[in-house]
């Protein structure tokens, strides 16, 4: 079993004393009763994820936030403070097992931010992820995914029109990410990014994969970002 503790990395960062852009950074920090040498491991590959996290946000995000902030200024212009935040969601956590998404959502004075998601399933034993062929065992199975996937949008576009592009058919497949998954207590989350398949009020896209005997989850929709 794993006990999750949070870590975080943020800052208010100023050009001429003004605040232009303010990032967080959560990430989990994870002991288990499995195998310390694996919790390491993994949280080794965590705390290298947020130190890039926050690379990117200084040496990338900040100069462009003062570029506009100054190019605001000088034509008169308001200026809308960058973010950036990234946020972890435990979405299984039994045994030697631990699956878990984080979605960066990022600000950069538009009309609207985006989020982008990532997600991890991790085996405490041997401190390597699982992946989606260890759930789909073979080319088949991965295959039906599709099947399933197209006949649930068929059912969500008849009660919201709209709500996903007119050739999701055809980018439901050629946008597939085999590691965009997440395990929950009775299934399997297969999630897309947003834009992939749908439009940006439709949020990220997520269809829920049942185990079978198992009915103490429901099917999800999807998470939208404002």
């Amino acid at each position: 079993m794993q006990t999750i503790t949070q870590k975080t990395k943020t800052d208010v960062m100023k050009h001429n004393d003004v605040p232009v852009f303010t990032y967080t950074i959560n990430y989990p920090y994870f002991t288990s009763t499995c195998s310390t040498a694996a919790a390491n491991t993994i949280n080794q590959f965590y705390e290298i994820q947020s130190q890039q996290s926050e690379k990117y946000c200084r040496e990338v995000l900040y100069p462009q936030a003062v570029e506009d902030a100054m190019y605001a200024k000088d034509n008169e212009f308001p200026f809308h403070s960058y973010e950036f935040l990234s946020n972890y969601v435990i979405t299984y956590n039994e045994d030697c097992f631990t699956s878990l998404y984080t979605d960066q959502y990022s600000y950069l004075g538009g009309a609207h931010g985006n989020t982008v998601r990532q997600s991890q399933t991790w085996n405490f034993q041997t401190g390597k992820q699982l992946h989606i062929t260890d759930l789909f065992l073979d080319v088949k199975d991965v295959n039906d995914i599709f099947n399933v996937i197209e006949n649930e949008i068929v059912i969500r576009q008849k009660e919201n029109p709209g709500t996903y592009f007119d050739d999701y058919a055809k980018l439901i497949r050629g946008n597939f990410d085999m590691n965009a998954f997440y395990l929950k207590p009775c299934g399997v989350v297969i999630y897309y990014q947003q834009y992939d398949i749908a439009p940006y009020a439709s949020g990220i896209p997520e269809f829920f994969f049942p185990f079978k005997n198992c009915t103490d989850d429901t099917g999800s929709q999807s998470t939208s970002q404002s």
